[in-house]
């Protein structure tokens, strides 16, 4: 009997050993593939994982990247909210950042950040000042006046002043680059191509998830108001002293 009791305790202590080790296992799967950012970043998305994409219009590899991140938007899982952040390493990278941001506040970033990148990488157009990027918004159907008002606007200024604080905050040295929620930077070199990378991606934003759902707080259900002895719920509500 005592026998066997040994022998049992050694295959529960054996199958739990396996076990912390599996989720050991999981949790390390992609150790090698990506940065942890410290400290993490904050992000613009509380209810959701923020999945940022950190680009430059002059780079080719950007360019090269957007056919597979179209792909990958097109399937992202819904708790998933994508952002693009234009980085910003020095002036002619703080140009196109504004250029990204006027396209947004002017609601043409669907047409505009392909026509940008085409002018560039197929077109070979330098966009090196403000005249030829003007030049871009205006053969997509934006008015010289909107563009100069808005390219110069305040708050296309300060979008692109907090791309810049992102861009160091994340720690990337180059671009394309992905950020899982403020806290995991991920580039093709490190993770073995674009596709692989948005499987990467893919991961740390559903252990996100998981994390997000275990740490949300539980709601306590709202129990109906009882009546008391002095106040019977079948009671009239009191009328004023005066009333008749």
């Amino acid at each position: 009997m005592k026998r066997w009791f040994l022998q049992l305790l050694t295959i529960s202590v054996l199958s739990l050993s396996f076990g912390v080790s599996a989720v050991y296992a999981e949790e390390d799967l992609y150790k090698d593939s990506y940065t942890l950012i410290n400290p993490p970043q904050p992000t613009t998305t509380a209810d959701k994982v923020e999945v940022t994409e950190l680009f430059w219009y002059g780079c080719p590899h950007c360019f090269s990247f957007e056919p597979h991140i179209n792909a990958w938007l097109s399937k992202k899982a819904d708790y998933i909210e994508y952002v693009r952040v234009p980085a910003v390493f020095n002036n002619n990278w703080a140009l196109h950042a504004k250029a990204y941001y006027t396209a947004e506040a002017l609601n043409v970033v669907d047409k505009l950040h392909t026509a940008l990148f085409n002018a560039i990488h197929l077109q070979k157009k330098r966009l090196a000042d403000e005249a030829s990027i003007m030049e871009v918004f205006k053969e997509n159907g934006v008015s010289e006046e909107d563009f100069k008002k808005t390219f110069n606007a305040f708050v296309v200024d300060s979008r692109m002043r907090r791309a810049n604080v992102l861009s160091v905050g994340y720690g990337a040295t180059g671009v394309p680059a992905v950020i899982v929620n403020g806290k995991y930077l991920l580039s093709s070199d490190k993770t073995g191509g674009y596709d692989n990378l948005l499987k990467i991606v893919d991961y740390l934003a559903e252990k996100e998830y998981k994390a997000m759902k275990q740490n949300a707080p539980a709601t306590t259900p709202v129990e109906e108001p009882k009546p008391t002895e002095s106040a019977p719920a079948t009671a009239e509500p009191a009328k004023p002293a005066d009333a008749k």
